[in-house]
């Protein structure tokens, strides 16, 4: 690996990963893949994905079509990791207090009590987010960004770990809100489960054919240790010419002519944060360019918007942001 990838690291404690840690992020990553792979059928890359978000404290956009595990990829995440989690159905009449909760008058105490919206957990399952209005989608703005909700000028802050796993339909778009680009931006990835292989769906159905899939998975670790390890991931190294490469990757979407809309600088913060969880995860205490390549399309596609010309010649965002991770040249090492 060249050395100034791997080396000159700053002496802050935060950047020291022992080994020691290292094995235990791995380990618990494997067994946490392991169990939401027992009920998400064949979609180890999926999970993968699903988990480093989870790492990286990011949240997740889960576009595709019904049927296929959204939800239930959401649910097995909580499960496995034994914690909170709450699940909204966004309606056309669901309220922002819904959401994020709301003062209530106390007959007896004379006095208003917050009791706490549908935000407050570990793990939030938004079904079906562009159904809700865009007031009501407005609602998880602040939570997902700064990881708190304000409600009658009081400040309350959301438990840790926290990730938002919203989910979408992208075929059927009668009595929808569509998400605007502010909202789509907040999320670290866009996920597309896909249709499973013919022997992964007979499989799933002698599996899950007659229980519900969630009822055998037990949790292997505790959202405790869970954001002992995100903390972990903070510390994992990235040298400067991966900064400066991640910083090309975004910068060039916002030149490409392909594209009226490029990636932002909160894009690029999603992007190295998300490499740091993916290193971790492959048991490395440093960040590799080859990890930006495996991210760039699921953290930057979703954020971007492709011209009228690119659309008619039939290229996706995805399509876009791939052809760029070849153009753009990788680091050099720094002797």
């Amino acid at each position: 690996m060249p050395d100034s990838l791997t080396q000159g690291r700053h002496p802050q404690p935060a950047d020291h990963v022992s080994e020691l840690a290292l094995t235990d992020l791995a380990d618990t990553a494997a067994r946490i893949q392991s169990a939401i792979g027992s009920v998400v059928e064949g979609k180890p890359e999926v999970i993968k994905l699903a988990l480093t978000v989870l790492l990286a404290e990011g949240h997740i956009l889960i576009e595709d079509v019904p049927g296929v595990g959204k939800t239930m990829l959401a649910k097995s995440v909580a499960r496995a990791i034994d914690c909170t989690v709450r699940r909204i159905q966004f309606t056309p009449d669901l309220m922002p207090s819904d959401v994020t909760g709301v003062s209530v008058f106390n007959q007896e105490t004379r006095e208003f009590e917050f009791k706490p919206g549908g935000v407050f957990a570990n793990v939030v399952v938004g079904d079906e987010i562009n159904r809700a209005s865009p007031k009501t989608q407005s609602a998880l703005l602040e939570c997902m960004e700064e990881r708190q909700v304000t409600v009658d000028g009081t400040t309350y802050q959301l438990e840790a770990p926290f990730m938002v796993v919203a989910t979408q339909n992208p075929i059927e778009m009668e009595g929808t809100y569509p998400l605007p680009e502010a909202q789509r931006d907040r999320f670290m990835m866009r996920l597309s489960m896909g249709y499973p292989s013919t022997r992964d769906e007979i499989e799933m159905i002698d599996t899950h054919g007659a229980t519900s899939a969630l009822d055998p998975l037990e949790p292997v670790t505790d959202a405790a240790h869970v954001h002992k390890l995100v903390r972990l991931v903070r510390g994992v190294y990235v040298a400067d010419p991966i900064k400066e490469y991640a910083v090309a990757l975004t910068s060039a979407t916002r030149t490409s002519p392909d594209l009226r809309l490029g990636a932002s600088p909160r894009a690029t913060l999603h992007l190295i944060r998300a490499a740091k969880a993916w290193a971790g995860l492959d048991g490395r205490e440093y960040v590799l360019p080859d990890d930006l390549q495996a991210l760039a399309v699921p953290v930057l596609s979703h954020r971007l918007l492709p011209t009228a010309e690119a659309q008619i010649g039939r290229r996706d965002a995805a399509g876009i942001v791939a052809d760029l991770v070849q153009r753009v040249p990788q680091p050099e090492p720094r002797r």
